[in-house]
């Protein structure tokens, strides 16, 4: 992947071109390939002339019927180019679209969770897929059209004023009024298309989050409200290219008024030619010829010009995600955590996610080596934030957080996160096996190791009654799961990453009774010699913490064992008599 730097100091079109880079030897062959084709092209005309104006006269057929023969072979030949332009044209287009695609990943997922609080999953694979299609298009047929039609233009204008200088005045005078339309319809078809570009990625998010919560509608019985929704995205979506379609009817338009005007205007001023006895009716014939010639090109030009249009807008797009910088990034000299005892200390810490609410104020916490630390609270009073700020997953607004003395902001990311290991109430698993999902803890883990983990966190059994065992395919985000299964899952990756610190947020909320007991005694052997932070709102899976921490409106307003919190009689005895009274 190439440095940050290069997308900021190189404008859109030197980016896309240092994709061709690496399959230089293929573009190469289109572009010969391209070359040949005007060469056939160019040539036709000009040796019919010869033949009509020399062989037929003078009743050489063998020679003319030659002739011909040559250039149907010439033909069959140019079909052969048009095959490899074909195959191994779009051959290297895929390529740069999967060079470009990877890239654009690769920075996607530089990217903090800021930035996926802003942008829909529709949009951002919108700018994956029909966004880099279009480039692909561009990347493949542009450089194609454009050398074949610009050759093909150039030589029937060179051979053209060789025949008859007057008539190719002709057509330099109509010529550059075509290119003054094309120019300006090209322009104005680029800003609308960047504009189609930008809807469409706003439809596909709308599809892609009636598709995602298609259960819920169903469960809810609102299948007509959903449709109303996609029939509300799909009327814009027939409508958000209207202006394109306008554009490039009036492109259209105009440039077949013009192509038109050029074959009238030849034979009008050929005719007049032919009349004064000044042009041979052969002369004129192959001038038509090349006039159908050059007319081609000119339509490939058309093509070209909406392609551009297209695929320059998908560019743009792509090129403005590639320049956005990460929220969140290593600093320049920046450590590797390693050898993690485990000590943690948030001092002072505020935090916002936006600039007029704030999450955190002033909180200063110490948790030393190995120490079990439950943090309980009201909804929304700051418990799940904090504990999204020790990895790192957002930067705090003030204050410091450091794990072994060491400022997290000062070391690797990515060292942060293999010394941590989270288990989130809200549980993803991959649409793959179980298995798979298993080891998504510690990929290289043999298979051992992971029937090891998954014993460990109770999900063992329940794996071995599936009809595929390990194999067993989990769904899309594990919905041929039940809720108690996927969060055994997420627990047994988290046996299997094994690491000094463990962040347990509503871990086991989905979890009945007696699998809830057994996860606890996992988890208690898992938390030996670790440090473990445990988020909870059943205030019986925390008895057994070091020190039990309550946050309410973003600051730490009791600490101490459970004994002690209750012997203080203020929330966290309040939240304690509120759950026992539920049970009774």
């Amino acid at each position: 992947m190439k440095p940050r730097s290069f997308y900021r100091n190189h404008g859109p079109v030197r980016i896309f071109l240092s994709y061709f880079k690496p399959h230089r030897k293929l573009f190469a062959l289109d572009m010969l390939c391209a070359l040949l084709v005007s060469i056939v092209d160019l040539a036709f005309p000009l040796v019919s002339r010869t033949a009509m104006n020399k062989y037929l006269p003078e009743g050489a057929f063998t020679t003319f019927f030659t002739v011909m023969a040559v250039f149907a072979a010439a033909y069959l030949i140019r079909a052969l180019l048009y095959f490899v332009i074909c195959y191994w044209g779009h051959t290297f287009g895929i390529r740069v679209e999967a060079d470009i695609r990877q890239d654009l990943f690769r920075h996607m997922q530089s990217l903090g969770y800021d930035f996926y609080d802003r942008n829909r999953t529709g949009q951002l694979m919108s700018r994956l897929t029909s966004d880099l299609f279009e480039v692909t298009e561009l990347a493949h047929h542009g450089p194609e059209d454009l050398i074949i039609s610009v050759l093909t233009i150039v030589g029937a204008l060179v051979v053209m004023f060789t025949l008859e200088w007057r008539l190719a005045l002709v057509v330099c005078i109509i010529l550059p009024i075509l290119v003054v339309v094309v120019t300006l319809r090209r322009r104005k078809m680029s800003a609308v298309s960047k504009n189609v570009k930008a809807k469409t990625a706003a439809i596909n998010a709308d599809i892609e989050s009636s598709l995602s919560g298609i259960r819920t509608a169903k469960a809810f019985a609102n299948e007509a409200v959903e449709y109303a929704k996609f029939h509300r995205a799909n009327e814009r979506f027939k409508t958000s290219k209207r202006e394109f379609h306008k554009e490039m009817g009036l492109f259209t338009g105009s440039l077949e008024f013009f192509m038109t005007l050029l074959s009238v205007a030849v034979i009008a001023v050929g005719g007049a030619l032919m009349m004064k006895g000044e042009l041979e009716m052969v002369d004129l014939l192959t001038f038509s010829l090349y006039i159908s010639t050059f007319t081609s090109p000119v339509r490939k030009l058309v093509n070209f010009a909406e392609m551009f249009a297209n695929g320059f807008a998908g560019l743009g797009r792509f090129v403005d995600l590639m320049r956005l910088e990460p929220g969140l990034q290593d600093a320049e000299n920046a450590q590797t955590l390693t050898n993690v005892k485990g000590e943690i200390r948030v001092d002072k810490v505020s935090f916002s996610y936006d600039e007029d609410s704030e999450v955190l104020n002033s909180v200063s916490l110490l948790v030393k080596p190995g120490e079990t630390i439950a943090i309980v609270g009201p909804s929304g009073g700051g418990k799940s934030t904090l504990c999204r700020l020790i990895p790192r997953f957002y930067d705090v607004s003030g204050g410091s957080i450091s794990v072994d003395g060491k400022d997290i902001r000062q070391v690797t990311q990515e060292s942060l996160h293999h010394a941590i290991g989270v288990v989130q109430q809200d549980v993803f698993l991959f649409a793959d096996t179980i298995g798979n999902n298993i080891r998504y803890g510690r990929p290289d883990a043999t298979m051992e190791e992971v029937i090891e983990a998954a014993k460990r966190a109770e999900i063992y059994e329940d794996i071995m009654a599936m009809p595929e065992g390990f194999d067993t395919y989990v769904g899309e985000r594990g919905t041929l799961l039940s809720g108690g299964q996927k969060q055994r899952v997420s627990i047994a990756r988290i046996f299997l990453k094994n690491p000094p610190i463990l962040i347990l947020d509503e871990a086991t909320s989905a979890l009945d009774s007696v699998t809830e007991a057994k996860i606890q005694r996992a988890f208690d052997n898992l938390a030996l010699g670790r440090t473990t932070l445990i988020i909870a709102h059943r205030l019986s899976t925390i008895r057994s913490a070091s020190r039990i921490i309550a946050i309410a409106d973003g600051v730490i307003c009791e600490e101490g064992t459970h004994e002690e919190l209750l012997k203080k009689n203020g929330l966290y005895a309040n939240l304690w008599r509120t759950q026992n009274l539920k049970k009774s």
